[in-house]
């Protein structure tokens, strides 16, 4: 019999199916979409004509590509425009722009640790962070999600180079870290603390500085943050703010900077257009939370479970991983379409489906997301007809109390 090397895959994949947990990729058509709950643009920016006109017009002046690594040809004036108006903006002595959230990850963890040193990574970051700490070679301890008092154990352990990383608002259930009291454990303790704002900037703090600015820890000398451009500023990239000397050293021994073609300038200057946006409209920021809250608020009230959000992000449990998809798919049917976490993207073995509040939503969109989830919700889960009392007049574009 001829020696067939993939044949494992197959084994695989019937597990998948099994189990239901087989993903599929879903193109998005130039047409009329779905309403929109599952990505990331908090904002409302990603098609914003100031936004698109930056992006067409920096392809227009710097053409299609960066054309190399940020250290040969990739860098451009629009590149170093976006990186000192971040760090203004979100607080920091410098930044560093990357090609993304995830590069800039890995950056930060590999080049600000070694061999010997530690890392203490909350249980609940992103995969981005668990293979950083993977990449790293330094000794890694999980602990338990947003638990000080663990992470202080952890490093008062340890003798030598050591760094705490979170997320500051973690993607699966929208809940925020304690940064304050781990910035506290950090300072005594003589460790870096690096905080991956991806879900923080354009959303928390004041007119969207992010999670640092909001509880006063940008700019501190052992306070580094990892952004990415993908979100909020409705863009693609990511961001390494600090202090300056911990982004020269980052531009002189990150992998993930040195040998990787440099951020397109079209997603630059989309970013950078968008940041400016935000300056101006503060208040984008704010209105994100509002509509979080409305949706939690409106679907616990009908007898969901839901996690009170932090930021942009509403959880909502499901029966099942299976449970958990057919919901997803039956948003998609009515006109709805929503995030669906289960395992392994979570390593609890709770399944969720994952609404993202978007500034630009308007209160009949908001009324026919809540009435949409609540209709096809599994049976056991609450929902299945509607609200429990009706919140605000439809059809007229008046808002509900909870906005």
């Amino acid at each position: 019999m001829a020696f067939a090397p993939f044949d494992w895959i197959d084994e695989e994949a019937r597990r998948r199916a099994d189990a239901g947990l087989t993903r599929t990729l879903r193109p998005r058509s130039a047409g009329p979409e779905p309403l929109d709950l599952a990505g990331n643009d908090y904002l409302g920016l990603t098609r914003h004509p100031e936004v698109v006109a930056a992006a067409v017009e920096a392809s227009r002046t710097w053409g299609a590509g960066a054309t190399g690594s940020r250290l040969v040809t990739g860098s451009t004036a629009l590149h170093a425009a976006l990186e000192r108006e971040l760090a203004d903006f979100c607080g920091f002595e410098a930044a560093l722009v990357l090609s993304s959230g995830y590069a800039a990850n890995l950056a930060a963890l590999t080049a600000l640790t070694a061999r010997g040193s530690l890392i203490v990574s909350d249980a609940g970051n992103h995969a981005s962070v668990v293979d950083g700490c993977r990449l790293s070679r330094a000794g890694t301890v999980v602990v338990p999600h947003a638990d000080p008092e663990a992470v202080r154990e952890a490093l008062h352990a340890h003798r030598g180079r050591a760094l705490a990383v979170t997320d500051s608002v973690f993607s699966v259930d929208g809940d925020a870290a304690p940064l304050s009291r781990l910035a506290r454990v950090c300072r005594a303790e003589g460790a870096a603390l690096l905080v991956d704002d991806a879900h923080g900037l354009g959303v928390l703090g004041d007119g969207g500085r992010g999670a640092l600015a909001a509880a006063g820890l940008a700019g501190g000398d052992g306070i580094v943050a990892t952004l990415t451009l993908s979100k909020a500023l409705g863009s693609q990239g990511g961001a390494v703010l600090g202090p300056a000397r911990v982004v020269d050293h980052l531009v002189n021994t990150a992998r993930t900077f040195i040998f990787d073609t440099g951020l397109a300038p079209a997603a630059v200057g989309a970013a950078l257009a968008s940041l400016r946006l935000l300056r101006r409209e503060p208040e984008r920021a704010g209105r994100s939370r509002t509509v979080a809250t409305a949706l939690y608020e409106r679907l616990t009230a009908a007898g969901l479970t839901a996690v009170r959000p932090d930021a942009a992000v509403v959880s909502v449990r499901a029966p099942s991983a299976g449970e958990a998809v057919r919901w997803a798919a039956d948003c998609r049917g009515a006109g709805l379409a929503v995030g669906c976490f289960r395992p392994p993207s979570v390593p609890d073995g709770v399944s969720r489906l994952r609404l993202t509040a978007r500034a630009d939503l308007t209160p009949r969109q908001i009324d026919t997301a809540v009435r949409t989830v609540l209709r096809t919700a599994p049976p056991g889960c609450g929902g299945n007809g509607g609200e429990p009392e009706e919140p605000g007049p439809r059809g007229s574009g008046a808002a509900s109390p909870a906005l």
